[in-house]
């Protein structure tokens, strides 16, 4: 192993070493480690193989900007070797290989280049049979493309999702950054600081620089309460207002900031020579990465190609880690001011020369050696340091433009007047340390002021000058193999020849040969591909421009986007009290909730008898899942009347009226039934699975209407419980209470709220199920004790519990309707035969204009009773109904009603045929036509004799 001692390996615990395999060969590293470090630290160089020409690819940036880096997991594909820690027992395979990597069969392909050139997936494949492409081409092509392997058998992991908020959102903790929200929060704004590294610090942690920074930054950003910092965070987009998704492992935050600064830094870019894509040519800041953080020795003879000042630090850096330097190529005329240092420790410099080209060992492996003019060098290493561009993507989310400056030859971003977000460092321009440490107080002062919280900054004076870039020849070699982008194998000829077709527009050239369409999305490619474009049609690197970036900025899982896929539970207060009374509990939506009572082999037996306590006795049913709302203040009831069909606004105090909710469209949404406790105050519940929405529309519309109303959910804090049946009123009367159950002072469709067995309950009489009812809700504390009290006092008229399959079926022998299975996406209030529930009289309520623009269009079904008495076939739920052999709705509830003796049914029929007494066809699964007549909706007391009794 090349590890070199402390202080080298800020991110190592040498004291925790980790096993694991790389193409099923065993290596160790040190926890700390990312995949890339460990296999370099064991001379490991090559991870991967290019995309078109299966190259043998290595580390070339340490930061996740390319694909070289991708491997694959077992459950995992297109994993970043360099930003992925090390694991024990980790099993790492390589990508994209025909064989395995060493001895990859399709490495052949790159001695074919000249028969790929350019495009050549749109002019080709077309022979020699018409049907070629189908039966050859594509299955062949399809085999071949993609990275990585889908492992659809993989084990569900946990993610998850939460919510952030703060007066300032700094993405990026290095110098920028950290001075940013040093400052922010220091004038007492609230600051989030993200960075995707696992420590904070940036460049400070591996570029070569005071330490005495970084410790005095981080203690200044300790003391702060108010500034929260999270490591190892991804910010993968910004959105309109300020709304930016951090994602943190498995976790998602969803964040919203009032004011944002971006501290993304700046992408370092390749040289573009002959080879430059071998294993062992790297980005400087790669190499001091390896070093800095990993205690990697990435070489053991270098050729430093120094463009820059960052160039020349990196040379300091491998001649202090042992590193034999060969010479330092400097492409510029004059060799930089840092020379000097190079060359009083013996270390020759080249000046004015770039390398032109790299030779690599048997099989392209390693980088061998390099030439600079004609001269060949031996080495192990190249080290690049030719420049760098913003980190532009976050920026332009927001409405950055990508600009260029000729004269100093870099890419610049200006934001729009106005703009929601504030850049800062490396990405605004401000390369210099102190430049950048200045410029995220700037940005800070900046955004603060936007948000009121203190006075324009003046740092002007603080700033360095900086220098020109220096602008790498992009001629291109006649040779070829001069990679532009990694990702997709495209050198400079391909790029010209783009242009030659006549795909002049970089967002053409983009589609034409594809590049920036790889993994890094142009991170290493977008400035030289627009230098090429505007040279080969002579305009300015600026006009030219880059294309557009859009989230994500980088990948992310799709589990990280759908949150929890475990299913939620949920549970009753009286759950206990259900399984005690061995009750079939199955899954409603989130709730578990009693099918039946009693053993599962009498299953048809028991539900006809508790469908038989419920009409001749007394039944109970736990209504808890019901979902429940509190509507208060001054403007309930107009409230109200906006957002039902009936009128609540000259509800009486004391009353329950049933409500009914239409969207936009007049397509009904969820009913349910509203009880006036106060001249401001509503009890309404709402469908079980549709609460959440019902409220959620609540609050969107009054964000618009500006009533004096509040809108609370309480289901959870609520029990009910339904006592149901022709005794009903006789057990509610055996306890104790202050509320007269007598049919004159009770009546039907009326509330009351009071004392019943000394427990707290609201109660309403209503009629689901067609006969005496009492709805009552409790506290959810007080459920169980309530739902004793009323099995007690029901024991001497033979109370029974029962279940949803009982109460499926008593709704349908009355017809009442379910939402969401008697109605569709389309379900207007006369399609049901609900015009009652509509009032004339209102002005205005959601749904009103399109219900009658519908009506005056004409109805073309109706949801009718169809009774199958006599039938030998019955038919199931979704079975079509036909007219004229042609379908026209579809029975939405069936089911076998024991009090009549015979199938019952709803469902859609045409219009023409909803009158009781026609005769409609329905057609059974087996494929029998089944004539059946219409009925009224409700089958059993179709008069309500019982219910109001």
């Amino acid at each position: 192993m090349t590890r070199l001692g402390t202080p080298y390996g800020s991110r190592l615990d040498r004291t925790r070493p980790v096993r694991f395999t790389f193409e099923g060969k065993a290596y160790h590293g040190f926890a700390g480690d990312c995949i890339a470090s460990a296999l370099a630290a064991s001379d490991q160089w090559v991870l991967s193989r290019s995309f078109k020409y299966h190259r043998p690819r290595g580390i070339m940036t340490m930061a996740g900007a390319e694909a070289n880096t991708l491997v694959q997991l077992p459950s995992e594909p297109n994993v970043p070797a360099d930003l992925t820690p090390l694991q024990d027992g980790m099993m790492v395979m390589a990508q994209n290989v025909n064989g395995s990597l060493e001895n990859d069969r399709d490495a052949v392909i790159d001695r074919f280049g000249r028969f790929l050139p350019v495009g050549f997936y749109y002019r080709t494949f077309m022979g020699p049979r018409q049907d070629s492409w189908l039966r050859f081409w594509e299955p062949m092509i399809r085999r071949k493309a993609g990275l990585g392997i889908v492992d659809v058998k993989a084990p569900h992991l946990s993610f998850d999702k939460a919510h952030l908020h703060c007066d300032l959102l700094v993405v990026g903790a290095g110098p920028a950054g950290l001075s940013a929200a040093i400052s922010a929060a220091q004038a007492g704004a609230d600051v989030l600081l993200c960075d995707d590294n696992p420590e904070i610090g940036g460049s400070l942690t591996y570029r070569r620089c005071d330490p005495g920074i970084l410790f005095s930054l981080a203690a200044k950003a300790a003391k702060l309460p108010n500034l929260r910092i999270m490591t190892g965070t991804i910010c993968n987009g910004w959105y309109e207002d300020n709304w930016l998704p951090l994602i943190q492992g498995n976790r998602l935050y969803r964040t919203r900031a009032r004011g944002v600064v971006l501290a993304t830094g700046a992408i370092e870019q390749p040289a573009v020579f002959r080879n430059n894509d071998l294993p062992g040519i790297m980005a400087g800041g790669a190499v001091q990465r390896l070093l800095r953080h990993y205690a990697v020795q990435p070489g053991r003879r270098a050729v430093v190609l120094a463009a820059n000042d960052d160039g020349y630090d990196c040379a300091l850096d491998l001649v202090e880690a042992g590193v034999e330097l060969a010479a330092i190529v400097d492409p510029r005329p004059n060799a930089g001011d840092r020379a000097g240092e190079l060359r009083a420790r013996g270390i020759g410099i080249l000046a004015g020369a770039p390398i032109e080209e790299a030779s690599g060992t048997r099989g392209n492996k390693h980088v061998a050696r390099v030439r600079i003019g004609s001269r060949w060098i031996d080495c192990d290493l190249v080290a690049v340091s030719v420049g760098s561009v913003p980190a532009w993507q976050l920026p332009c989310h927001a409405g950055a433009r990508v600009g260029y400056d000729d004269a100093t030859a870099r890419m610049t971003l200006s934001l729009p007047e106005g703009a929601a977000v504030r850049l800062a460092g490396a990405v605004a321009g401000k390369s210099r340390l102190q430049s950048a440490m200045a410029d995220g107080r700037r940005a800070a002062r900046e955004a603060l002021e936007r948000l009121g919280h203190c006075d324009p900054p003046d740092v002007q004076n603080e700033y360095e000058p900086e220098p020109a870039a220096w602008a790498q020849p992009l001629a291109g070699n006649a040779k070829g193999r001069d990679f532009v982008d990694f990702d997709e194998d495209l050198q400079v000829k391909d790029l010209r020849n783009a242009v030659k077709e006549g795909y002049r527009e970089l967002e053409l050239v983009k589609r034409f040969s594809t590049v920036g369409m790889g993994p890094s999305q142009g991170r290493h490619s977008a400035l030289a591909t627009a230098r090429i474009v505007a040279e080969a049609t002579e305009r300015g690197v600026g006009e030219v421009g880059v294309t557009t970036a859009r989230p994500p900025t980088g990948p992310e899982k799709l589990g990280v986007l759908a949150g929890h896929h475990e299913p939620l539970e949920r549970r009753t207060a009286l759950h206990v009290r259900h399984l005690a009374l061995n009750a079939r509990m199955k899954p409603i939506g989130a709730w578990w909730r009693p099918y039946f009572y009693g053993p599962e082999d009498r299953i048809d037996r028991l539900v006809r008898e508790e469908i038989a306590a419920v009409r001749n006795g007394v039944g109970m049913l736990d209504v808890s899942t019901l979902g429940k709302l509190e509507i208060r203040g001054p403007d309930a009831g107009a409230f109200l009347d906006r957002m039902y069909t009936m009128a609540h606004a000259n509800q009486r105090v004391g009353r329950v009226r049933y409500c009914l909710m239409l969207n936009e469209m007049g397509t009904v949404i969820d009913d349910g039934v509203a009880y006036r406790l106060a001249d401001d105050l509503f009890y309404v519940t709402a469908t079980t699975g549709a609460v959440a929405r019902v409220q959620a529309d609540m609050l969107f519309w009054n964000a618009q209407w500006r009533l004096k109303v509040d809108v609370l959910n309480v289901t959870a804090a609520f029990s009910g419980m339904n006592v149901t049946g022709p005794k009903a009123r006789e057990v509610l009367q055996a306890l104790d209470g202050d509320i007269d159950f007598s049919r004159d002072a009770f009546p039907y469709l009326h509330g009351r709220e009071g004392m019943l067995a000394g427990l707290p309950v609201r109660v309403m009489r209503i009629g689901f199920t067609g006969e005496v009812s009492y709805e009552l809700h409790c506290p959810s504390s007080y459920a169980v004790a309530l739902w004793d009290a009323l099995s007690e006092a029901g024991k001497p008229h033979g109370l029974r519990p029962y279940g949803l399959e009982a109460s499926r079926m008593l709704r349908l022998e009355k017809g009442h309707i379910l939402i969401g299975q008697d109605t569709d996406a389309l379900t207007t209030p006369d399609e049901l035969g609900f015009g009652w529930a509509v009032s004339k009289k209102k002005p205005f309520f959601v749904g009103k204009r399109s219900i009658e623009m519908r009506t005056r269009l004409g109805e073309t079904r109706r949801l009718v009773g169809l009774s199958f008495e006599g039938a030998n076939n019955i038919p199931g739920e979704s079975c079509l109904v036909l007219r004229g052999g042609n379908p026209v709705g579809q029975i939405t509830s069936i089911g076998f009603s024991p009090t009549l003796g015979h199938t019952i049914a709803l469902a859609y029929v045409h219009i023409d045929d909803a009158a009781p007494g026609s005769k409609v066809t329905v057609k059974c699964r087996s494929g029998e036509l089944v004539q059946v007549p219409v009925v009224g909706h409700a089958f059993f007391d179709p008069h309500n004799v019982r219910q109001e009794m």
